[in-house]
């Protein structure tokens, strides 16, 4: 049972490290194109990203958690 829920934890995590990666990438992009070129609808959609990749990362400390548990 204890080898099923590490198994679950692991693939959790690594689904929300894939997840942040990839909400990161879109992150920086928009980030970028509000400080070169002033785009404030690049500015809003960075900010909805950061938000986003907060809410993952608390996810995956929840899992890192639980994983360090068993």
């Amino acid at each position: 049972m204890r080898h099923i829920i590490n198994e679950k934890n692991k693939r959790i995590m690594k689904e929300l490290v894939e997840k942040v990666a990839a909400l990161y990438a879109d992150f920086s992009k928009d980030a970028n194109a509000q400080i070169e070129n002033g785009n404030k609808a690049a500015g809003t959609r960075a900010r909805k990203a950061s938000l986003e990749i907060e809410k993952a990362m608390k996810e995956f400390r929840k899992a890192s958690l639980e994983a360090s548990k068993n």
